[in-house]
């Protein structure tokens, strides 16, 4: 008989198989899981459906159907894992149905695999009971600075350079700006944002962590107030720069992608209710005549900067720097570190 197994007691050489839909492993899962799902999309649709709308034994009837025709591929993928790591963990939504007779049917052909206890679902609570947690431990150094100012970027040097950080972007996968999901597609869900603040947290080799400062909302992420309410009381560095290098820096960020274009372009439109016609217009022309570095500049004058203002005079900045380059800005903000 397979085994059950609570995810605080994953440790060593494991990993962890997703057996729900392509459709929910996309929305949310748990960091690192492979996806082998039983039903896909479409499948689980329309069995979710008749077990509705019309029978369970016709609903599991379906499900068995479905489910049949992907078991000799689902058997091949988990006895490969098998071979390369020391546990096999499966997961459903709540650890019902689908991963209690994936697990069956994989025992009884000699395959060794555990069940994780209570599924995602479990998983879930596991999180939203140990984030806040970790989040007490931490002590925040917030980087504040003008949109442009390459934040991330000395977040992730900072990285390099052997220091925790927390890329609450990252986390979101949006930039927290009116453009913030151009070239690097759709914002994560709320529960693969915690999911992965969760991982950057458990990582960190001490309690002194970085963190770019930033609004409570990130695309349609919304900061727990837990972590945001820390953040406004933690120490803040202030990085600047001047118009032209924070330009530089945003135009190479924006147009990495190939269709850059169109996705600045749907990116305006989807403004207007921010923006006046007028301005929409001029701007949409702007991006059609390639005249990136003037509306760059404009977007950040008119509308960037003064939100930003808006929140600098709230906080007391324990180092104020100008600063020309990435390297630079981490070259000081370390001599600054070596003084705590």
């Amino acid at each position: 008989m397979f085994r059950d197994i609570e995810y605080e007691n994953l440790e060593g050489d494991y990993v962890l198989i997703d057996v729900r839909s392509e459709g929910e492993y996309k929305e949310y899962t748990i960091p690192g899981a492979i996806n082998i799902p039983i039903f896909n999309n479409e499948e689980r649709k329309e069995i979710g459906t008749v077990y509705v709308r019309e029978s369970v034994d016709k609903a599991k009837a379906m499900g068995v159907e479905a489910a049949s025709k992907k078991l000799p591929y689902i058997y091949e993928k988990i006895y490969d894992l098998q071979k390369k790591y020391k546990k096999v963990v499966l997961f459903c939504a709540r650890g019902g149905l689908r991963s209690t007779v994936l697990t069956t049917f994989l025992t009884s052909l000699g395959v060794k695999v555990y069940k994780l206890r209570g599924g995602y679902k479990g998983y879930r609570a596991y999180i939203n009971r140990e984030l806040p947690v970790l989040n007490e431990k931490v002590e925040y150094v917030i980087l504040q600075g003008n949109t442009g100012m390459g934040k991330t970027k000395i977040l992730k040097e900072l990285k390099e350079r052997g220091y925790n950080i927390l890329d609450l972007e990252g986390c979101a996968n949006h930039r927290g700006s009116l453009l913030g999901s151009v070239g690097i597609g759709k914002c994560n869900s709320q529960k693969a944002f915690e999911s992965l603040v969760y991982e950057q947290l458990k990582e960190r080799n001490g309690n002194l962590v970085f963190v770019e400062g930033e609004s409570k909302r990130i695309g349609n992420i919304i900061i727990p107030n837990y972590i945001y309410n820390k953040m406004r009381e933690s120490k803040r560095i202030l990085v600047k720069g001047d118009l032209d290098y924070r330009a530089k820096n945003i135009i190479e960020e924006y147009t990495k992608e190939e269709n850059w274009k169109e996705e600045v372009v749907q990116s305006l439109n989807n403004l207007r209710k921010y923006i006046s016609e007028e301005n929409i217009a001029r701007y949409l022309e702007m991006v059609e005549k390639g005249e990136i570095v003037d509306l760059t500049k404009e977007l950040m004058v008119k509308y960037y900067d003064p939100m930003y203002k808006n929140g600098e005079k709230k906080y007391k900045y324990l180092l104020v720097t100008e600063i020309s380059s990435i390297k630079t800005a981490c070259d000081i903000i370390e001599k600054w570190v070596a003084k705590l």
